[in-house]
């Protein structure tokens, strides 16, 4: 993760333990995208069933976010962040211990409970960390932990589940808490608004702010885009690997390791050029940022059409372009989480940034797999007719339910436009 000039010597370990911590949080939490063949023999599960598991992790998640993100702005984040993460690990490895469907649910929703401390306390975080002319490029490193965490959970998790079996592959998922949990409680939180009162910007008491940014308007437009992007990008995430083993015969884990490969690669090329034009952007125009995911949004849509559309027997072919749009579609979050730093004050950004994903999920991107996988199913039974309903159609089934990817990708440029335009009078600063 690079580091910020302006941010002191003493606060580097914190920008990276954070960036570990998220590294770990998208690992865990997409750790069963690579074992969705494995889970689906084993409990003999259709689709929308299995896209029901990250659909209700994520309500959980949504829903638990706020009373922790409030919470994050009142008591240590260091303590409250430490102990996320040692439930929400624990909770991981317990699902390798699931002998039903039923006990793989319960501990997947337990670990979306813990999760759902990360992005408020460590965005909040960094916000007290790092100016705001410089805030894109920290919150896009942070970020890079996206592509990260989802690459290293499908590369290792495919290769450890076909070898060893998908239980041994939750049981890793859960080992890297053991250093960080206490690698946490070991390091310096700084003061709340601490960038803004050295820049000799205004600070704003937690108790009289309340939920002041609901009446900021770009707020509820940066809430639609992230409920139209994580919509993509689970689904992506999620379904990608099937669709690798069922359309283009890849064995698991020949498809989780090149789509966690692929993924980690795009996903960091795409954080990497937020750090270098992010803030740019912002300083040419106040919503710039904004403007510049819309951009890579719209441009993302012609990839990920044509990554679905391959002909059977050519995977390489739709990875590179599957990879392509997931790389402009990661730029998302650098550019859109520093947007949202820009027009909420610092006493209200943990707050701000649970009620935010409260929206993004609640609004859309917890029914993002669950539709893909609905969609999965109908169009299985439609093209297997009167018939039983074989692999082959189920593979073509899944073909064509991906083709919202792209829609909700051109869907995102227009609400990203849309809220770069309210971003320019919203903007606060610090």
């Amino acid at each position: 993760m690079r580091v910020e000039r302006g941010t002191s010597s003493a606060d580097v370990p914190a920008l990276v333990v954070l960036f570990f911590v998220n590294v770990l949080n998208y690992y865990d939490r997409q750790a069963l995208g690579a074992l969705v063949e494995p889970l689906r023999h084993q409990f003999r599960l259709n689709d929308t069933q299995l896209a029901a598991i990250p659909t209700l992790v994520t309500m959980v998640y949504a829903v638990a976010g706020v009373p922790l993100g409030r919470l994050a702005d009142r008591v240590s984040r260091q303590r409250l962040l430490a102990a996320g993460v040692a439930v929400w690990a624990a909770l991981t490895g317990f699902g390798a211990l699931a002998s039903s469907y039923a006990m793989l649910l319960v501990s997947r929703l337990g670990m979306g409970a813990g999760e759902a401390v990360c992005a408020p306390a460590a965005t909040s975080w960094i916000g007290d960390l790092v100016p705001a002319h410089r805030r894109a490029r920290a919150m896009a490193g942070f970020m890079m932990a996206v592509p990260v965490g989802v690459m290293l959970s499908l590369a290792v998790s495919g290769p450890v589940a076909q070898a060893f079996g998908w239980r041994a592959a939750l049981t890793v998922a859960s080992l890297p808490a053991v250093v960080l949990a206490p690698a946490l409680l070991c390091l310096r939180e700084p003061a709340r608004g601490a960038t803004r009162a050295a820049a000799g910007g205004p600070t704003q008491s937690e108790a009289a702010a309340g939920f002041a940014f609901l009446r900021i308007p770009a707020f509820w437009w940066i809430a639609a885009s992230g409920a139209i992007v994580n919509s993509a990008l689970y689904s992506f995430s999620y379904f990608l690997p099937a669709f690798l083993t069922r359309f283009h015969g890849l064995a698991v884990g020949r498809a989780g390791l090149w789509t966690g490969i692929g993924s980690g690669v795009a996903g960091i090329l795409g954080a990497l050029s937020v750090a270098l034009y992010g803030d740019r952007a912002a300083r040419h125009c106040p919503g710039g940022r904004m403007s510049l995911a819309a951009g890579a949004a719209a441009l993302a849509v012609a990839p990920a059409a044509l990554a679905i559309r391959v002909p059977a027997g050519h995977a390489a072919a739709a990875v590179w372009l599957a990879m392509a749009a997931y790389a402009l579609l990661q730029t998302y979050y650098g550019l859109v989480y520093a947007a949202l730093h820009d027009v909420v004050t610092p006493a209200l950004r943990g707050s701000a940034m649970s009620v935010y994903l409260l929206a993004t999920y609640l609004g859309g991107a917890a029914f993002g797999p669950l539709l893909t996988g609905r969609l999965s199913d109908q169009f299985a039974r439609a093209a297997a007719g009167a018939a039983a309903v074989t692999e082959a159609a189920k593979a073509a089934g899944l073909r064509q339910a991906m083709c919202v990817i792209p829609v909700l990708a051109a869907l995102l440029a227009v609400v990203l436009w849309a809220g770069a335009g309210s971003a320019k009078t919203d903007r606060q600063a610090g």
